[in-house]
């Protein structure tokens, strides 16, 4: 839902930023900013910058950065509309209501009944595992090593061996045999007439990422067929848009995923530690699944089966994986078939160190495809060639298809002109792009000659926001077109608008930002230190070698555009002028 901007104000101003963190991360006070350490990567020493001034955070070691809303969306892994309800409520704003229209009420008055539907099922089947006739069921969880605690974690329960149990227990709480059916939890047939889905079997209740049971696994006791049963699609229950275990991962803090392949392995897992493993529900990973968790990680490790079936779902998974821009690794689990298995025979060290060294998913497909030639015959040897060839064009990126010729060469010890000459040759047959030479000390020069440019202009603004005094001492000399890049031109308009206004609010300037990558860009460019400065005289003498070095990067860019540029020649004698003036100029850090 669309919230007005004044709505979207005041929730973020009645969340101080420093006490909506703080109950997060141990804060310290240093000076201005309060300090801790960084929630959003592993570090030992305080680089997690809060400020109550900004009402922002910035992480000088990672480069995460943005006002509350930001933070909150990042720990809990929270849209924005979940984040903007959830600070709301904390600070008693009341938001504006959904209007519904009488079909949208039906159904989400349908969704509600069935997600109560649902939790009363899983409270049913967390009793029957803890009583008498769930004996047998809790033996078998006892049996896989797992703890009261870990099975109270993930609400596991038991269905009874009778068929009707939960139907009659539904049915005694005032819900219609039509919801029941329509929740997937009973069936009816000719043969049993009204009866429960699941009966004598332990039983997975599978939650969304907000902890809503939305349906169930079951695996059953004895050699019954199928051995594990889920529950049906339902208006709630989408099992291509649903992970097993995700509503605990998405806060685990790592980096990455770990995806499995099914219920027990991510349970053994979570309780060894490995809090980001998830599953699919019964089906084969797909595209729904992968975009889900794009949300939550940039990198995801593969912990499937070791066997022919686990190798041919990893590839299938890698191949998704990237078509939604997910880089992907493949866990080695030999000589165990599954995470559950190894953990109980290595533990969590061994576990620990595989996923450290996880296979690259490119060169995994590539020992998976190797292992159908004969490497010792030159003609097989050189189908196999080509078919790597064939693979690396696969990549469109000219810098990333260059740099995995170089791994690839070296890896399999065939010459890089040769392979490069051979990718070239395909990728000309294909229609694909050549691969271009990639000289990494010019490429560097490119970058640092960029930042050589935007550094002074992330330090000028850090500096006005902090000291917005000085801006109509230097106002006349510094323009909206000094900034080279259209989001700091952005931050430097409504920086100056606001000081004009002298309502300067950076925090605020962060929420006009809706792309998560801008909201760090727009942070760092608010927390760009200068450096330890003693005395007044350095501080004068630092914000004007800044202001120069921001209006001479001007100078020189619209410099660069003469004769491509109609408005190039007007902003280069106008720059020229203003860097002639401030170098004449003393600017006193006084406030008057």
């Amino acid at each position: 839902m669309y919230y007005p901007d004044e709505i979207v104000e005041e929730v973020r101003s009645k969340n101080d930023i420093v006490d909506v963190v703080g109950r997060y991360v141990k804060l310290q006070k240093k000076g201005g900013s309060h300090f801790g350490l960084c929630p959003f990567h592993n570090e030992k020493s305080p680089s997690f910058s809060v400020s109550s001034s900004k009402q922002m955070y910035y992480c000088f070691g990672c480069g995460a950065g943005g006002n509350v809303f930001t933070f909150v969306m990042n720990y809990e892994n929270y849209s924005f509309q979940e984040a903007i309800q959830m600070l709301a409520e904390r600070a008693g704003v009341e938001l504006p209501k959904i209007e519904y229209s009488e079909e949208a009420k039906k159904k989400e008055s349908l969704r509600n009944l069935l997600l109560e539907v649902n939790k009363e099922a899983a409270k049913y089947f967390y009793y029957q595992l803890r009583a008498p006739q769930g004996a047998k069921g809790l033996e078998y969880f006892k049996e896989r090593k797992l703890s009261d605690e870990t099975m109270k974690n993930f609400g596991l329960g038991y269905s009874n061996v009778t068929s009707d149990d939960l139907v009659k227990y539904l049915k005694s709480k005032g819900y219609d045999d039509s919801i029941i059916i329509e929740s997937g939890l009973a069936t009816h047939d000719e043969k049993y007439g009204f009866h429960d889905k699941f009966w004598n079997r332990v039983m997975f209740p599978i939650q969304d990422v907000n902890h809503r049971v939305i349906g169930f696994g079951g695996r059953v006791m004895g050699d019954a067929k199928p051995k594990y049963l889920n529950s049906p699609e339902t208006k709630i229950f989408d099992k291509s848009r649903n992970l097993y275990g995700l509503n605990f991962a998405r806060s685990s803090r790592r980096e990455y995923i770990i995806l499995c392949e099914g219920y027990m392995d991510v349970i053994a897992m979570h309780q060894a530690g490995f809090n980001c493993a998830v599953a699919s529900l019964g089906t084969a990973f797909t595209t729904g699944q992968a975009n889900l968790l794009h949300r939550y990680a940039k990198e995801v490790i593969l912990a499937y089966d070791s066997d022919g079936a686990g190798t041919n779902a990893a590839l299938r998974a890698i191949k998704i994986l990237k078509e939604v821009g997910l880089t992907g690794k493949v866990l080695n689990l030999k000589p165990y078939k599954d995470p559950d298995e190894f953990i109980k025979n290595l533990g969590t060290e061994a576990f620990e160190e595989r996923i450290k060294n996880a296979e690259n998913s490119f060169f995994f497909e590539l020992r998976i495809m190797s292992e159908k030639y004969n490497l010792d015959d030159p003609e097989s040897k050189t189908s196999f060639h080509r078919e790597i060839a064939k693979k690396l064009c696969e990549f469109t990126e000219d810098v990333e298809r260059d740099n995995y010729i170089e791994a690839v060469a070296s890896k399999y010890s065939i010459g890089y002109e040769n392979l490069r000459k051979l990718v070239l040759k395909i990728a000309a047959q294909s229609g694909n792009v050549e691969p271009a030479y990639r000289p990494k000390s010019t490429a560097t020069k490119k970058n640092n000659s960029v930042d050589n440019a935007l550094k002074p202009q992330r330090m000028f603004l850090t500096w006005l926001i902090e000291e917005p005094y000085l801006y109509p001492k230097i106002k006349k000399y510094v323009t909206v077109e000094d900034f080279t890049e259209e989001i700091y031109q952005k931050v430097a308009k409504m920086v100056f608008d606001g000081l004009e206004e002298a309502k300067l609010n950076p925090a605020a300037i962060i929420s006009q930002f809706s792309d998560e990558e801008d909201q760090r860009k727009v942070a760092e460019i608010f927390n760009t230190k200068v450096g330890d400065l003693e005395g007044l005289q350095e501080k004068e003498k630092a914000f004007h070698d800044i202001l120069y070095a921001l209006k001479k990067s001007s100078y020189d860019y619209f410099s660069s555009k003469l004769g491509s540029d109609v408005t190039a020649l007007n902003q280069v004698i106008q720059g020229k002028k203003a860097l002639e003036e401030i170098n004449k100029i003393h600017i006193s850090m006084e406030e008057t």
